[in-house]
């Protein structure tokens, strides 16, 4: 069967938590996806601190969070790419293998949107694909899209059904409900020994322990457990 709706999820993925996949599941349901790739990033641009686990690790806490997902997959096309990780760049490497603008959805919370203005390449990039924009806790889709006002024309709330065919590409809203969860939040929490199963898949919780990452301790009745 031929695929015609790619989503994809970038992020540092420092690590991988429940309210990235709550966003793939959104876009999945709202866009009709056939298939989602997420994407480590090598290096944000954008990002203040670098990661605090090295691009194996943010890999694999990716792979394990989609092991039960038949339709996710992870690629490391920005990690074996080095230097800093555009989203211009990965959506061109995209066309390179075969893939049309009209074919991609690139997935990114309202919080990211909000400052879309900054990332490389603006406004070009958004010709490459078409750009879902999940609700995110913290900034509504409304005040996200109130700070780029001149994408307002490209802005379509959710088709009814499929979006198909080689029309122009279009920033699509999506209202839906995703956890408050972050990145900062869990390794503070592991900083502190407080603990993160409900932030994040068990298996990616499993490897944060085993391999002791963001100051990860194992808990003495739970060691051998979790590894």
């Amino acid at each position: 069967m031929t695929r015609t709706r790619l989503g994809i999820l970038g992020g540092t993925f420092d690590p991988i938590h429940v309210g990235h996949l709550d966003a793939a599941d959104a876009a999945s349901a709202a866009m009709a996806l056939e298939e989602i790739v997420l994407v480590p990033a090598h290096d944000q641009p954008l990002r203040l601190l670098d990661p605090r686990a090295s691009v194996y690790q943010r890999f694999a806490l990716a792979v394990l969070a989609v092991e039960d997902r038949p339709e996710c997959h992870v690629s490391d096309m920005e990690l074996v790419r080095q230097g800093r990780s555009y989203t211009e760049d990965t959506l061109r490497a995209l066309h390179d293998l075969g893939w049309r603008a009209s074919q991609l959805f690139f997935i990114l919370g309202s919080d990211a949107f909000a400052g879309i203005a900054a990332w490389h390449g603006y406004p070009g990039f958004l010709d490459l694909a078409h750009f879902v924009v999940i609700a995110r806790p913290g900034i509504t889709i409304d005040e996200a899209t109130a700070r780029a006002p001149e994408l307002r024309p490209r802005m379509c709330p959710v088709p009814s059904g499929a979006v198909t065919g080689d029309g122009p590409t279009r920033i699509f809203l999506v209202h839906a409900q995703t956890r408050d969860v972050s990145s900062t939040t869990i390794r503070e929490r592991l900083a502190s020994r407080q603990p993160i199963d409900d932030l994040v898949p068990a298996a990616v919780a499993r490897h944060i322990y085993k391999h002791h990452l963001y100051g990860a301790v194992d808990d003495l009745h739970g060691e051998d457990e979790r590894i």
